[in-house]
């Protein structure tokens, strides 16, 4: 059973198609990089699926316990967002939210899950600083670990490395890969074609009026791959 099956998705603003004809199903386990050309609907899609804006036809379906607040979601970085003035502690619990239920504040068991993955993340020891206060690349570990507390099965990046350095983008791309090693399932957006095919298993290609799914040795054969990819190796 997929986690996510979406059918006949049609994506848009103000009654403004922007990409259509989508199909494709997220499994467990998968890797999944979402590709396309600048407002190709990358981002609408990841909204969708979040259930943060509605689609103008078609369906999104979700299975095996994972819903639209059992994703794990690590958006891209605004410069509000960067300059957030709020402890790494307390940014990380923030993503147990969901686990409370109707309690109005955080328990032992949201705690535990905190620290948890804040260690799984390297951060620990910067629990007390403040976020605004850390590296780029120091930011994203702290949302990737409160993502983490939000889903253990299924992980959704928007476009995760903007504006990272090379060095501490390659060490983001290999932590999501043991991440997806560990089980995790990982869908992410991605303007960059090389690290999509290098990480990625499956891939999703959006168009305005069309879209690829397959596996990322079947997307290097099509012609999305040579009209898109070819010029970025």
């Amino acid at each position: 059973m997929s986690y996510i099956k979406c059918e006949n998705l049609m994506l848009g603003y103000e009654g403004v198609p922007v990409a259509q004809n989508i199909n494709f199903e997220v499994y467990a386990g998968d890797y999944l990089c979402i590709v396309g050309e600048n407002g190709a609907g990358k981002s609408t899609l990841v909204k969708a699926l979040l259930g943060l804006t509605p689609l103008m036809s078609g369906t999104i379906l979700y299975g095996d316990g994972v819903g639209t607040h059992e994703i794990g979601y690590l958006p891209q970085q605004t410069f509000v967002q960067k300059d957030f003035p709020a402890s790494v502690w307390e940014i990380v619990l923030s993503g147990t939210l969901p686990k409370c239920g109707w309690r109005p504040f955080f328990g032992k068991a949201q705690k535990k899950l905190a620290e948890q993955n804040m260690r799984r993340m390297d951060i620990w020891s910067l629990k007390k600083h403040c976020y605004r206060n850390l590296s780029g690349g120091q930011q994203q570990r702290v949302l990737l670990a409160r993502a983490l507390c939000a889903s253990s099965k299924l992980l959704l990046l928007d476009e995760p490395v903007t504006g990272l350095d090379p060095k501490v983008t390659a060490q983001f791309y290999e932590l999501i890969r043991e991440l997806n090693k560990d089980k995790l399932t990982v869908v992410m957006v991605s303007h960059d074609i090389r690290a999509a095919v290098q990480y990625a298993n499956r891939i999703l290609h959006v168009e305005k009026d069309q879209s690829f799914i397959g596996t990322t040795k079947e997307y290097m054969k099509s012609n999305f791959w040579r009209e898109l990819g070819e010029y970025q190796i």
